[in-house]
């Protein structure tokens, strides 16, 4: 309806419609913060429950080394990738790690690495990094 009065039923309409766009529907009712495990933290604790492999996607081929983790702060399980060659050795299962987001586009995977979000960056109150190379010795419980 177009014309001189026709302004009230105009932007009604636009904001009925609004409801149809997937964005605005996230926005408004803030789906992705009812969804994401890390309830909208960077970092979160959590106890390893196994290791595991993860084939890659297509055209790439090998194992991805990961681990699954239970969050402390609210009990959900994510699986979290262990960056870096010999890194999944010095992690074992009932380990304290503190994971974070792996910086893909909208909070989503990255590369070539499906379904995995978050990676392992401290395992014991140690950087997982400094273990691996050496420079720091991992405590055992």
């Amino acid at each position: 309806m177009t014309g001189e009065f026709g302004a009230r039923k105009l932007s009604r309409d636009r904001k009925r419609f609004r409801w149809k766009k997937t964005k605005y529907r996230t926005r408004v009712l803030q789906l992705k913060k009812k969804k994401d495990p890390m309830e909208n933290a960077p970092q979160a604790r959590g106890i390893v429950l196994e290791k595991r492999m993860i084939e890659q996607k297509q055209p790439h081929s090998g194992l991805i080394k990961c681990v699954r983790v239970r969050l402390v702060k609210n009990g959900k399980q994510v699986t979290a990738f262990v960056p870096k060659s010999g890194a999944i050795s010095h992690i074992s299962e009932h380990d304290q790690v503190i994971v974070e987001g792996m910086g893909g586009s909208q909070g989503g995977s990255v590369g070539s690495m499906s379904g995995l979000k978050f990676k392992v960056f401290k395992v014991n109150d140690l950087s997982l990094e400094m273990v691996r190379t050496g420079r720091k010795q991992r405590s055992t419980k």
